[in-house]
């Protein structure tokens, strides 16, 4: 129940929701309740049963005293009134009490419902915003379907199971202990004989919980899995189609659905037991209760009639919280094991975090400075031991076979991972020793693949400005020749780009996100081999939008293409995780080393 609890924080405050609610549920199940005690006098009213109470006993308690008192009172009444007015009066006060009962019934649905909207949006708030926080190392690892389907699917689990057991689990106990007063207060012996059977009821049901607790883990985690191969197949569609690999995918996915099918059916067949199991036990508890009470009634007159069958009437109204627990449980165990899941991501280790103290860069003068920086991904190391520096306003390449380590090399520096050994400096602040807002304010990105969202072009270009400036978007634009096919479309800069920006294409996409880094005005750029998935005519309008950027800022430029990058002051060359080279290009190709090969290769 440790997991139970922790949702519960996502209810805070729940004072405000349980003082109410136990108030409205209570109150409407009591309402329900006085329906039950007119069971007697309408039974003598109906078939003029007064006269057969059970004989007094010596030292009558304040219970049978208050009993009789209720029998005398209804007797004289049906002998002074006759027995039609007193069908009447009872027919009216049923009527009466089932309309306050299903009001207040109605209000305890109400705030029950306005505590699980609230859960799930904080739940699904707090993942979010995990997400969010977590390092970009930690989204290499998972996969992006499983997070989406935690996000989605588990979500839904817990809303469907976990916040409807809560009703049950806060209301139930409280009237089977309210209908347990009343049973005792009619028959103590009766009473204790109907708690001495229903444990062995409620040990079955907890053998069947138990059983499926393990079916809801797989069932979950057979989800995640379609969910990652949908999302993968619908990026990837036109390289399935491409390769006319439709039939493969298909086959792939129709063995998850199944397999998920046959998962599902044996979690379900468990689950869908419990209720008719928990009914089998339940009539059979009745009966026992009616054997052994209707021998009392007939052979000691141990009560009246009337009495017995409000006895029974009551009890089997336990019946209905007890199978309301038993199912809760059961439905439970799947929706626990959809709250660990997020909770999994929730509680998850935020590896890059800020200092104590952290301070804050106000503005980048200097230099940025590599000290013998050693990198490991999965404990294989990437970069081992790299020392260089890149002058404030100065343009350095990064270049050398892929895998290298270049774009990890560039990660480094606004924290999407951290060194394993040295450091990174910026006018000689240790990046760890700096907020991360502060740094990232500086330091502006330009990737290989565009990463842009289903937003209008003004968005996308001040994205992460809450008030865009209109007039600085369309410089931006400008500066990154967008400008002219930005205006050309219907609704200008306010078009939406579609999922991923696939209404434009590469090249365009390219330049709205250029337009993305003139619009932050950063000091640092960052340019990730930005034009090497684009055509000649897409790479050159690219290119002289790149040039644009990168006047008057500290560019550090990882190439794949060496034409783009003869101008750079300097030029890095990696290899296997190591500066092999360093140099101009004159100087380089005069080495005749590595980057001289390169050359000669793209030649």
């Amino acid at each position: 129940m440790k997991t139970y609890r922790r949702l519960l924080v996502y209810a805070q405050p729940l004072g405000s929701f349980m003082v109410p609610y136990f108030f409205v549920a209570v109150t409407g199940q009591l309402f329900g309740m006085m329906n039950f005690m007119a069971v007697v006098p309408l039974l003598d009213s109906l078939f003029g049963i007064q006269q057969a109470a059970p004989p007094p006993k010596e030292n009558t308690g304040f219970a049978d005293q208050l009993k009789e008192d209720y029998y005398t009172f209804f007797d004289g009444l049906i002998a002074e009134e006759g027995q039609l007015t007193v069908l009447y009066g009872i027919c009216i006060f049923v009527l009466c009490t089932m309309f306050l009962s299903s009001t207040f019934k109605y209000l305890s649905l109400v705030l029950l419902e306005k505590l699980k909207a609230k859960v799930i949006k904080n739940l699904r708030i707090g993942l979010y915003n995990k997400s969010l926080l977590l390092d970009v190392g930690y989204f290499t690892e998972k996969k992006k379907g499983d997070l989406i389907s935690r996000s989605t699917n588990d979500i839904y689990e817990v809303e469907f199971s976990v916040t409807n057991s809560l009703s049950t689990f806060l209301k139930d106990p409280i009237m089977i202990i309210i209908y347990f007063g009343v049973l005792f207060f009619m028959s103590t012996k009766m009473t204790l004989f109907t708690l001495f059977i229903i444990p062995i009821a409620g040990f079955g049901i907890s053998f069947l919980v138990k059983k499926l607790k393990k079916s809801a883990n797989i069932t979950q985690e057979s989800i995640a899995h379609i969910t990652t191969h949908i999302d993968e197949s619908l990026w990837g569609i036109r390289i399935i189609k491409a390769f006319k690999a439709i039939k493969f995918k298909h086959n792939a996915f129709e063995e998850l659905a199944s397999g998920y099918e046959s998962k599902y059916k044996k979690f379900a067949f468990r689950r869908e037991l419990a209720s008719p199991f928990s009914e089998v036990l339940g009539t059979v508890v009745v009966i026992t209760i009616l054997g052994f009470g209707g021998r009392l009634v007939l052979e000691d007159n141990f009560m009246r009639p009337a009495e017995f069958i409000m006895f029974i009437v009551i009890f089997s109204q336990i019946l209905a919280p007890g199978k309301a627990i038993g199912n809760a449980i059961s439905r439970l165990q799947r929706g626990l094991i959809s709250a660990d899941r997020i909770l999994e991501i929730i509680d998850a280790d935020v590896a890059i975090k800020e200092k104590e103290g952290a301070e804050s860069l106000e503005a980048f003068k200097e230099e940025i400075t590599y000290n013998n920086v050693h990198f490991k991904y999965n404990e294989v190391p990437v970069i081992n031991g790299i020392n260089f520096h890149v002058k404030s306003g100065q343009m350095v390449a990064l270049v050398g076979p892929s895998g290298g380590g270049k774009s990890t090399l560039v990660d480094l520096l606004p924290r999407y991972y951290d060194t394993e050994k040295g450091s990174i400096t910026l006018d000689g602040h240790d990046i760890k020793d700096l907020t991360l807002d502060s740094l990232r304010e500086h330091i502006g990105i330009v990737s290989q693949e565009s990463i842009l969202f289903n937003d209008t072009i003004t968005n996308n270009i001040a994205f992460g400005d809450e008030n865009p400036d209109l007039e600085k978007v369309k410089e931006a634009a400008r500066i990154a020749n967008a400008k002219s096919f930005i205006e050309e479309m219907e609704l200008g800069y306010e078009s939406n780009i579609g999922d991923r920006g696939q209404k434009l294409s590469g090249g365009q996409r390219q330049r709205i996100s250029i337009a993305r880094a003139v619009y932050k005005n950063p000091a640092i750029l960052i340019l990730d081999e930005a034009t090497s998935a684009l055509d000649s005519e897409s790479e050159k309008l690219v290119q002289e939008a790149l040039e644009n950027l990168m006047q008057n800022r500290t560019s550090i430029v990882i190439a794949h293409r060496l034409s783009t990058i003869k101008n750079a002051d300097k030029i890095i060359v990696i290899d296997k995780g190591m500066v092999v080279e360093e140099g101009t290009h004159e100087a380089l190709m005069a080495q005749g080393g590595l980057y001289t090969k390169l050359k000669d290769l793209q030649n």
